[in-house]
């Protein structure tokens, strides 16, 4: 939904871990959950497997950074365009740094993308990796996060 500048989105978590009992114990519930917005399939999500959660389900940490490489991506294409590279096939694998501290919270310290990209005119690579820097400036989820989000691109 868009109010002058401003736009709005809404997505609905709902758990679906309780066995029974509740949160009667630290083990005694699941941690999984469905995320949904209006027309979309669910995303089936969990714990990250480490705090109780389940390997074969989406997990927070997971999901943010796959906001930022999905950002990424999106704000790179436009920028290619308006610099007149032709951009072919573009992969990401992201990797991200998180720490605990000892009163069981945690954050993300970093996130660094490996945006592989491939060109229609490889003599194009080193603009085409200049515009990264580009990307991440106009990228909303980067520009929302509190930590480092660096990039490692290679183009060709």
């Amino acid at each position: 939904m868009v109010i002058g500048n401003e736009h709005s989105y809404e997505v609905t978590v709902r758990w679906t871990g309780n066995r029974g009992t509740g949160t009667s114990g630290y083990r005694a519930y699941g941690r999984d959950h469905e995320v949904s917005a209006a027309g979309l399939p669910a995303l089936l999500g969990s714990a990250d497997p480490t705090f109780h959660g389940d390997k074969d389900r989406w997990n927070p940490e997971q999901l943010l950074l796959s906001a930022l490489a999905q950002c990424h991506m999106l704000s790179y294409l436009h920028v290619a365009v308006s610099h007149g590279v032709v951009v072919l096939g573009y992969e990401d694998t992201a990797t991200g740094t998180m720490v605990l501290n000892r009163d069981g919270s945690g954050q993300f310290t970093a996130a660094t993308l490996h945006p592989r990209v491939k060109l229609a005119d490889p003599a194009q690579a080193a603009l085409a990796d200049s515009l990264h820097e580009e990307a991440s400036a106009k990228c909303f989820i980067a520009r929302s996060v509190n930590f480092p989000v660096g990039h490692e691109p290679s183009a060709g």
